[in-house]
């Protein structure tokens, strides 16, 4: 039965493809690479890639936009233009009626029909605003100190240690996110490599996405063609990492049930606006959920209110919200964990820009000590500009995020920050698009253009943010922007303790791709998942 699959797959294939050969224009003036397959155009090739190696050698021959071929004969409109990215994501986001929305299949997160998608998004939007963050960073610091007091406990012994950043950092954001967005202990740093959960969440993208094989891209580019119900049933496939999948959504459909039943709907309106109230979670959380919905910030008080509205069209029933946190749950500890874990990465390369982190942040708890108090308030964090420029150059030059696509729900024109050549030698400064034309976003790429950052894009270096005409660049387009505050938090403990350098056996580091996604690996190791050995030591 396994080869009628396929074969169906190829059949569907084929009639798209000879559609499109039969309904051409669109982008055809669009300059762009040869494809080098028939049935899966660019989409093998994209997927298997070290991350942004192509995005990279496709805009020194293009031009930070050029067209590549999907799957059965698509063509896709990539770019890396700043202007472009912007009209697709946050224009078109404002309208009540947007020109693009998300891809269904493994090019986002959610597969619902338009109506499902507007209404759920017009729950979730009025909760998002920053101002409401401010009253996770006590908790953040709480449990960024909670990580620093067993990392302590290891150096005891020897004084040094080597350790797996990224495994420490996901136990200690997974805490994070149970607490902050559900007021539920995970107790991931207290049980270590024995939870459950944590073990669960563990390489989930690698083991989901790391290089796929042709028959699984095949399968995932006929997502958009297959009706919904039908695809639903994908769930029960009896293979990885479809059954993976499933384990760990059933594991976590029994924690979204009890903490359901803790902090539901018995939940008093004192409570729900309290600081134990169940919310949405920091920054890091935008990853998943708002993947598909476009830059939009976060609050706090959003599941449990939603969940009590008696008006079923403003709220969520306990399927969606479960499923709602299973998907926060999922991408959101990924996002600050490995921002943090490149970050400290390169802080082990870069010991003086290490250093003067060190004394920044010193100089501020000082300040702190002054005014009688022993942690940061939310005008702390601002002050550390070494800090802040580290973590926005850590997602500039190690984004999470590697690209995002759309497509058009009608005709419109894209416009173009830096002209390129048509096929025909003409300058092109917009774009028009038909609806249906798909959009890919470069964010590795845009965050790689000289022409925005300088000649030293391709380097890691957050002095670059103290040149005036940097600094009002933004770090990260995507939607990921919103890392900030919980990641002040973290180094702020993290720098100041401890001493990070690299390990003494050489490894070689890589960023390594899982569909949209990133992850820090060793080379030659991949297929192990995500892995950064470093050294650390109490800071003196």
């Amino acid at each position: 039965m396994s080869l009628y699959v396929p074969a169906a797959f190829l059949a569907v294939g084929a009639l798209l493809f000879v559609f499109r050969l039969l309904n051409r224009g669109g982008i055809k003036h669009i300059r762009g690479p040869p494809s080098p397959s028939f049935i899966l155009g660019h989409d093998a090739v994209i997927a298997r890639q070290e991350v942004g190696t192509l995005d990279i050698q496709w805009m020194k021959e293009y031009g930070p936009t050029w067209r590549v071929r999907g799957a059965f004969g698509t063509d896709v409109l990539m770019s890396a233009d700043p202007k472009a990215i912007q009209h697709v994501f946050q224009k078109s986001a404002e309208e009540d009626v947007p020109e693009f929305h998300a891809l269904a299949s493994s090019r986002s997160w959610h597969r619902g029909r338009r109506h499902d998608h507007q209404r759920q998004r017009k729950i979730m939007s009025p909760a998002f605003s920053v101002p409401q963050l401010r009253s996770f960073l006590p908790l953040f610091q709480r449990i960024a100190a909670k990580l620093s007091n067993k990392w302590k406990g290891e150096l005891v012994a020897t004084g040094e240690l080597s350790l797996l950043l990224e495994k420490w950092l996901s136990r200690a954001t997974l805490d994070v996110i149970g607490e902050a967005a559900f007021d539920y202990n995970y107790h991931a740093l207290d049980d270590g490599e024995r939870n459950e959960i944590s073990k669960a969440y563990a390489n989930i993208f690698a083991d989901a996405s790391y290089m796929p094989s042709t028959a699984s891209l095949l399968f995932r580019a006929a997502w958009d063609y297959i009706p919904t119900p039908v695809l639903k049933l994908t769930r029960y496939i009896p293979l990885n990492p479809y059954t993976r999948m499933r384990k760990l959504n059933n594991m976590f459909r029994e924690y979204g049930k009890q903490i359901l039943r803790e902090q539901g709907p018995e939940v008093d309106t004192e409570k729900v606006n309290s600081k134990d109230a169940m919310s949405i979670l920091s920054e890091g959380l935008t990853l998943a959920f708002l993947a598909f919905t476009g830059t939009v910030e976060l609050t706090r008080d959003f599941p449990v209110k939603a969940n009590r509205s008696a008006d079923s069209k403003t709220r969520l029933d306990d399927e969606e919200l479960i499923a709602e946190m299973f998907t926060l749950t999922l991408g959101g500890h990924e996002t600050t964990s490995t921002t943090l874990t490149f970050l400290l990465y390169e802080l082990a390369r870069y010991p003086e820009y290490q250093e003067r982190m060190r004394q920044e942040i010193r100089g501020v708890r000082a300040k702190v000590a002054q005014r009688g108090e022993t942690e940061f308030s939310t005008e702390d964090p601002e002050s550390l500009t070494l800090t802040n420029n580290a973590i926005k150059e850590t997602l500039r030059f190690h984004p999470i995020v590697i690209s995002l696509a759309r497509v058009a729900f009608k005709d419109d024109v894209i416009p173009l920050t830096y002209p390129i050549l048509s096929t025909t030698g003409e300058t092109i400064r917009e774009i028009p698009v038909k609806a249906g034309q798909v959009f890919s976003a470069s964010f590795i790429g845009y965050q790689r253009l000289t022409e925005a950052w300088g000649e030293d894009a391709n380097e890691w270096n957050p002095d670059r943010f103290l040149r005036s005409e940097i600094s009002k660049q933004p770090a990260n387009v995507s939607v990921f922007a919103n890392l900030v505050l919980e990641m002040q938090a973290f180094l702020a403990e993290l720098v100041e303790t401890f001493q990070y350098y690299p390990p003494k056996a050489k490894v070689d580091i890589q960023q390594a791709m899982a569909g949209i996604f990133s992850f820090p690996a060793i080379r030659g190791k991949v297929d192990q998942g995500s892995a950064l050995p470093i050294g650390i030591s109490l800071a003196q």
